[in-house]
């Protein structure tokens, strides 16, 4: 014969079997329910239940726990990428120091540049035009590509070729001007034809 959905669903495990406490009747002398009144025994959980095992948050079905665990490995991949952004930029900051430290290091006692310098040499350096006091040897030299400019803590100093040249390796970016022996552009008069206005 066909069993009844309730042994069905007993047999299957969805459903555990739960004792009914026999409630006393108005006629076994207790006392009838209100309405309105809450049932005894905490509500709609079912007499005799037992309590939630450990690691079960009451309230909360597995789909919410599934979506907070989601939520805390996010977390932690999240501050391991922050983590691991501040451990770069704090590399590349000490190779920024390192590199600005030798600079100054070929920089000093190797700067060519003169108080009483008369003339004004211009140049094109961050999409500006800059400019240079130099003496008449000095320009001759500068623009012949025997000397360089190179931009340090907003100042721009004059070098030797070779000091140039060991800036650029080190980072380009500090190289202010620095011409080609031989190449043409400039006037007679050592002002270069691109600046001449």
């Amino acid at each position: 014969m066909a069993e009844s959905l309730r042994d069905q669903l007993l047999k299957s495990g969805i459903v555990k079997q739960v004792t009914e406490q026999k409630r006393p009747s108005p006629q076994q002398g207790g006392k009838p329910p209100y309405k309105g009144s809450k049932p005894q025994g905490g509500g709609n959980k079912p007499q005799g239940a037992r309590p939630p095992h450990k690691g079960h948050v009451p309230g909360k079905s597995q789909d919410e726990i599934d979506l907070a665990r989601a939520y805390a490995i996010r977390a932690q991949t999240e501050a391991g990428e922050r983590k691991r952004a501040e451990q770069e930029a704090a590399e590349l900051a000490r190779i920024k120091r390192e590199r600005k430290q030798k600079i100054q290091q070929l920089l000093s006692g190797n700067v060519l540049n003169k108080a009483d310098a008369d003339q004004v040499r211009h140049f094109e350096y961050g999409g500006k035009i800059r400019r240079m006091h130099v003496d008449a040897a000095q320009l001759a030299a500068l623009n012949a590509g025997e000397l360089g400019v190179v931009q340090q803590a907003g100042r721009y100093l004059l070098v030797s070729r070779e000091v140039a040249e060991q800036v650029r390796d080190l980072d380009a970016q500090q190289l202010a001007l620095l011409v080609e022996p031989g190449a043409t552009g400039v006037g007679d008069d050592g002002v270069p034809d691109d600046l001449m206005w």
